[in-house]
């Protein structure tokens, strides 16, 4: 039997050591813990994937809490059912002992521990979702104020009108239009428009 670790944060930025410590406390080997810096949001996760290939039946998985493995409800449903029941391999959920697959074999605990795994999936699915609402309701915010999200727009230039007049009557290339304006193709065209529905109004 081999014990594994499973450590997931959803940034780049943000900090694993909560989840090392406790896996370092119950003394896995530094080769034997996996770690993605990736949302939970499914399972296509490099490290996630080299961990189940590793895992063998009568193996150890240790995770810090439910939503390290994911936030996708369904999901995480599925990869304890295939890990548990297909692979054989049994899984301890740090912060939560009655998510321990070692312990409580019977039929009460079993049910038991089907009904934890299914609140703290919905939980963490929940906050996935919340998650979400709070960062549309943000960008909604932000852009009622003014604020412009995403890349910063690129000036034109002064005599973009003139450019354009030039362009429509034939006597500017597209090539040097782009050029002279330091817009993609795509971009000038948009542009253009704007400018058309700005002359309209």
């Amino acid at each position: 039997m081999a014990i594994y670790g499973y450590v997931r944060v959803s940034s780049a930025d943000q900090n694993e050591d909560r989840q090392m410590i406790a896996m370092s406390e119950l003394k896995i080997p530094s080769t034997h813990i996996f770690m993605d810096k990736l949302s939970g949001k499914d399972f296509n996760r490099p490290s996630y994937k080299a961990l189940t290939d590793k895992l063998r039946s009568g193996d150890l998985l240790y995770i810090k809490s439910i939503d390290r493995l994911g936030r996708n409800y369904d999901e995480i449903q599925n990869q304890w059912r295939i890990l548990t029941k297909e692979r054989g391999v049994d899984i301890a959920v740090i912060d939560m002992p009655l998510l321990d697959t070692r312990n409580g074999r019977d039929l009460v605990g079993t049910f038991l521990a089907d009904i934890v795994l299914q609140i703290l999936s919905f939980v963490a699915q929940n906050e996935r979702d919340n998650i979400r609402k709070r960062q549309k309701e943000g960008i909604a915010a932000a852009k009622a104020r003014g604020i412009h999200m995403g890349r910063p727009v690129k000036k034109l230039p002064e005599n973009f009108v003139e450019l354009a007049k030039l362009w429509e009557r034939g006597k500017l290339p597209i090539g040097e239009f782009m050029a002279r304006t330091g817009l993609k193709e795509s971009t000038l065209y948009r542009r253009l428009r704007e400018c058309k529905v700005a002359r309209k109004k």
